[in-house]
């Protein structure tokens, strides 16, 4: 599978498409090997996945083979739904097939990798949001890395770990992740409680405090906190449907 956004030269496997069985998976692996796929309807035909595994398929951009876009595979999935007589002759419908649906950003197509596959292969998330945030004088990690120990800071990154181990007497941690890097982040007992609903659920996090250097390590240690929003909130795996 190869994801429809140039930047992008890595194929990413079909387990990471999340909902798709392992039997189609396999079925999609043989019907390759016997003759290339022509079309989506040919591909569904062969194959036949279930409308859900269809249309993560399409959100993840694995149809960009056929020249579609992510919305235009959405679209005429449905539309090789409603016209289940193209499927027979293995070409694409032919009525209705143009998408009305506005194109995606750039955004948009690292956000549907996150909820179909819960990675990407293209830019990272926080490059996205990297112009607005040194605008408001939020450091990368690779910069938080680079200042000095006791220096306040601010940075923001995507939640990748959250740990309140039971040995930590009321410590949280938190690892926060970007284009550069990953960020390590000590919130103090007390300020935890005092943010707990924040600290648990927020996707994406911006943190202000006090760098800490030892021993070659870099954390912060967090006083303040704020969740960063995206124009539309970071999807699940469920979504798209």
């Amino acid at each position: 599978m190869k994801a429809d956004n140039s930047f992008r030269s890595l194929r990413l496997g079909l387990k990471y498409v999340m909902g798709l069985r392992e039997e189609v998976g396999c079925r999609i692996e043989a019907e390759r090997a016997r003759a290339p796929f022509a079309s989506l309807a040919d591909f569904t035909a062969r194959t036949a996945p279930n409308r859900r595994e269809l249309d993560a398929l399409s959100y993840s951009g694995a149809f960009a083979c056929f020249g579609l876009s992510r919305r235009e595979a959405l679209w005429q999935a449905a539309a090789v739904e409603r016209d289940p007589k193209s499927l027979l002759a293995g070409v694409e419908p032919t009525r209705n097939t143009t998408s009305p649906l506005p194109g995606m950003s750039p955004l948009d197509e690292t956000r549907a990798d996150y909820s179909t596959m819960g990675l990407t292969a293209g830019p990272h998330l926080m490059a996205h949001l990297r112009e607005r945030l040194t605008a408001r004088g939020v450091l990368s990690a690779a910069e938080v890395a680079k200042i000095d120990n006791g220096a306040w800071t601010k940075t923001a990154g995507l939640v990748i770990v959250r740990q309140r181990p039971g040995t930590a007497k009321g410590f949280f941690f938190l690892t926060l992740e970007d284009e550069t890097g990953v960020s390590n982040i000590i919130v103090m007992p007390e300020l935890f409680q005092r943010n707990r609903p924040l600290l648990h659920r927020a996707p994406i996090l911006m943190i202000e405090g006090v760098v800490q250097k030892q021993d070659g390590v870099t954390g912060i240690r967090g006083r303040r906190f704020a969740e960063i929003k995206l124009d539309a909130p970071l999807p699940s795996a469920h979504d798209f449907h």
